[in-house]
């Protein structure tokens, strides 16, 4: 992703374009990774609707999302297993561990959800960043359709994760703690190794 396409996204650091090699060289674990990170994304949006059930803008934002992401999970797992593969255990994610610590530590309550929203938004456009690569990177054809479709969707909640925080928050307020979100997510990439076996 160039970096005009990094900045729509608001991201500060680029994923080194050798990443995607890393992970096509680690097919059966990338897809593995990604399968649980859709499942995760849906278990993440039923939590906020439960938790947040008398905001009703963001329950009917986010109802539909949830089958979305279980959808993908369905059609990566379909994917792996054309290929043979199994799903094997799930792994840590140390890269959505080291952004909740970097994120306040005790924010207000009225503040939580802006932080849920805002963490959520920025784990969607990394995911989007890391699906572009993979949709232009792969040297087969069929997965980088696949990944398109990923990268089209990614950026689509990301969008929709960024407005329901300005729909209730003020939108300097957004802005504000967006960046500092990002300056933390740049710092926590930052720390970690180069994995062609994560999708983070």
């Amino acid at each position: 992703m160039s970096t005009a396409e990094n900045s729509i996204l608001g991201l500060k650091l680029t994923t080194d374009p050798r990443w995607a090699n890393l992970a096509e060289v680690s097919l059966q674990e990338i897809l593995t990774d990604h399968a649980f990170c859709e499942q995760k994304a849906a278990t993440q949006c039923i939590t906020l609707i439960q938790r947040y059930a008398d905001r009703p803008e963001l329950v009917s934002a986010l109802a539909p999302v949830v089958t979305e992401e279980w959808g993908h999970f369905r059609m990566v797992w379909a994917e792996m297993q054309k290929r043979g593969f199994e799903l094997g255990q799930q792994r840590k994610d140390h890269y959505v561990q080291l952004l909740q610590q970097a994120g306040p530590s005790s924010p207000t309550p009225e503040d939580k959800l802006l932080h849920k929203l805002l963490l959520c938004a920025l784990i969607e456009a990394r995911s989007c960043e890391r699906f572009r690569l993979l949709s232009e990177r792969l040297e087969e054809q069929h997965l980088r359709a696949f990944y398109h479709k990923f990268m089209v969707s990614e950026a689509g909640h990301y969008r929709l994760f960024i407005d329901l925080a300005e729909l209730y928050y003020p939108a300097d307020k957004v802005r504000t703690e967006w960046n500092k979100w990002l300056n933390a997510e740049e710092r926590v990439l930052s720390s970690l190794p180069p994995r062609g076996d994560r999708m983070h």
